[in-house]
């Protein structure tokens, strides 16, 4: 089974994140803080990531970044969520630690699936 990694502050979020995707076939692990996100990632090893770039204290994107950055973790997709439309131009930059994709809240459930589905597509 297809292992999701969510991260969102907003604990509502993650309870429609992992009822769609459990619902779909995935298997999902949440957290509401990127603390501990590594630690996470090495528990459960996820097959994908989908992170709030607003997480409080934290910058998803920059999390997002550190993901990419190291060896261990640099293969898993990651997905951005975020509620400000207009941060899919700031993460749309393929560079080294940019997302796989960005997703807008309020995200319709077809397109939440579809990406999952994308990137973890054996």
């Amino acid at each position: 089974m297809r292992r999701v990694l969510a991260v969102d502050d907003n604990r509502d979020i993650l309870d429609v994140i992992e009822l769609i995707l459990e619902d779909s076939g995935f298997e999902v692990e949440t957290l509401t803080t990127g603390h501990g996100l590594f630690e996470k990632i090495k528990e459960i090893n996820p097959d994908i990531i989908l992170l709030d770039i607003m997480l409080g204290d934290l910058d998803g994107r920059e999390l997002c970044e550190q993901v990419k950055m190291r060896p261990e973790t640099s293969m898993i997709p990651v997905i951005l969520i975020s509620a400000s439309h207009n941060m899919a131009d700031s993460v749309a930059q393929k560079h080294k630690g940019a997302p796989n994709a960005f997703i807008a809240k309020p995200f319709d459930i077809n397109d939440l699936i579809g990406a999952v589905e994308s990137h973890t597509a054996a």
